[in-house]
């Protein structure tokens, strides 16, 4: 962990001294690194008019927590941060690279070539208003903050459906969080429950080492052909529709629908990709359905997303009667309720290109609301 800044301590009374600054970025991944990047563009010095806080140990965001098998190849395409290339840390023609390797190399490399303040491992626990400022209180240091720009991703909030009988089920139960390999459920009977690219990375995966079952809430949409900019800019564009008017943000990929890759197409071909409506109900040994059908499983695996790791922004209530937050801003990273506030990587900016115009925007604006720019 980097030396902190000096100590300024607020006066606030009955609480410990918090260190004073006029930027917290909390996150590391690309949103936070292009924030932190564009703040020291405008001139705030790292250190002392902003810092990045991030809970992991070391770099790469939670890109250091996928599983062994994501390779560059399988993954959707990591954009270059602002002012460094990813063909800088890893050569282009690497597609067979750990992407849980690779792009942590490439966040090390980053944070070294422009001396960024990123303090870790330090989480952050919760964030309230005191006084004109906010408190940033974390598992180590306090820090008062004129502004924040929150890039904490989803890794942390992994989604679960409830089901009846759940806690029946006696045999193994994990979400795509906690996957590491396929060759642990060999001899077993997976479900694979979801529709998203890592359900169906999943299912490629452990229907090569055992049986499968696929089951999703909806009926999956394939896409043929390539994915056109035009393409990336329509989805993005319905995504900030929802979080302007206040709904909780659906994924890109819901609304793209999923490009036929060369490894889906084998699975297609080995009768892999037989889909399955939801289950209504998790039995003792599987899953059954409500015409009564049942199917004997031993692993149940959550394909089912996550979403957004905001929980330490809850005494700010900023949510509203829909359920989201209402952002606004030029690329909706300002939040409504309270301006002093941005959130990168969230809705229409939760991808590596969205992130890092999400981090520039948010920088500008939040920098000119304080007087810092």
């Amino acid at each position: 962990m980097h030396a902190l800044p000096p100590e300024t301590p607020s006066h606030e009374a009955g609480l410990r001294a918090a260190i004073k600054v006029d930027i917290v970025v909390i996150g590391a991944g690309q949103a936070g690194l292009s924030s932190a990047y564009h703040l020291m563009k405008l001139g705030l010095r790292p250190g002392r008019n902003f810092i990045v806080l991030d809970k992991n140990e070391k770099p790469g965001g939670a890109w250091q927590h996928r599983w062994p098998s994501l390779t560059l190849s399988t993954v959707n395409r990591v954009h270059d941060l602002p002012g460094m290339e990813f063909a800088e840390v890893v050569p282009a023609g690497e597609t067979e690279a750990r992407a849980s390797v690779a792009v942590p190399d490439y966040f090390a490399a980053y944070e070294e070539k422009f001396r960024l303040p990123v303090y870790r491992p330090v989480a952050v626990k919760v964030v309230c208003n005191r006084f004109e400022r906010l408190r940033v209180e974390t598992d180590r240091e306090a820090f008062s903050a004129g502004g924040i720009i929150n890039a904490t991703g989803t890794w942390e909030t992994p989604q679960v459906p409830e089901y009846p009988g759940a806690e029946l089920f006696e045999g193994r139960q994990l979400h795509s969080r906690d996957y590491r390999t396929a060759a642990e459920f060999a001899g077993r009977h997976v479900v694979i429950v979801g529709s998203g690219i890592s359900a169906l990375q999943h299912l490629d995966e452990i229907s090569q080492v055992t049986t499968t079952s696929w089951v999703t809430r909806r009926e999956p949409r394939f896409h043929d052909g390539p994915f056109t900019p035009e393409d990336g800019r329509a989805a993005v564009a319905i995504v900030e529709d929802r979080v302007r008017n206040g709904l909780v943000p659906g994924s890109v990929v819901s609304v793209t629908g999923i490009p036929w890759t060369p490894a889906l197409r084998a699975a297609a071909a080995r009768g892999v990709l037989k889909r399955l409506p939801m289950f209504s109900e998790i039995t003792a040994h599987g899953v059954r359905w409500p015409d009564g059908t049942e199917q004997r499983a031993d692993v149940i695996l959550w394909a089912t997303g996550f979403r957004s790791s905001l929980d330490h922004l809850a005494p700010l209530q900023l949510r509203g009667e829909n359920g989201g937050i209402v952002m606004t801003g030029r690329l909706a990273t300002e939040v409504e309720k309270d301006p002093r506030i941005h959130l990168v990587g969230y809705g229409p900016s939760a991808s590596t290109i969205g992130a890092n115009r999400a981090g520039a925007a948010a920088a500008r604006e939040l920098a000119a609301r304080l007087g810092l720019a």
